[in-house]
């Protein structure tokens, strides 16, 4: 049985840090991509970021510079490490592993505000 689980969301203060994890389990990770999307409320769930097996990464526009994406394959864990982050980077944040099929974690809630 395949499982995704994200953790490591939170509050955060503007311009504050978060590091989000996902831990997979059931699936040979190191062949599949994973993503991190995110969905803020009333809005369409949008790709932030994607980083193959050996690990070459993609990113939205909107998080270029600030976030990083990663990957510990023996660990059969990802990471998105998310700084300087702004008010509306407030959202729900979902890792996924894509390879003949995706699979997706249950999300884990971000909230940035003062």
């Amino acid at each position: 049985q395949v499982q995704l689980v994200e953790s490591g969301g939170g509050l955060v203060q503007p311009g504050g840090s978060l590091r989000l994890s996902c831990a997979a389990s059931g699936l040979r990770f190191s062949v599949y991509l994973m993503e991190w999307h995110r969905q803020a409320p009333g809005k369409q769930r949008e790709l932030v970021a994607g980083i193959t097996g050996d690990s070459i990464t993609n990113y939205a526009d909107s998080v270029k510079g600030r976030f990083t994406i990663s990957r510990d394959n023996a660990k059969n864990t990802g990471y998105l490490q998310m700084d300087s982050l702004k008010p509306e980077d407030t959202a729900v944040y979902y890792c996924n592993a894509k390879f003949a099929l995706t699979y997706w974690g249950q999300g884990t809630q971000v909230t940035v505000s003062s």
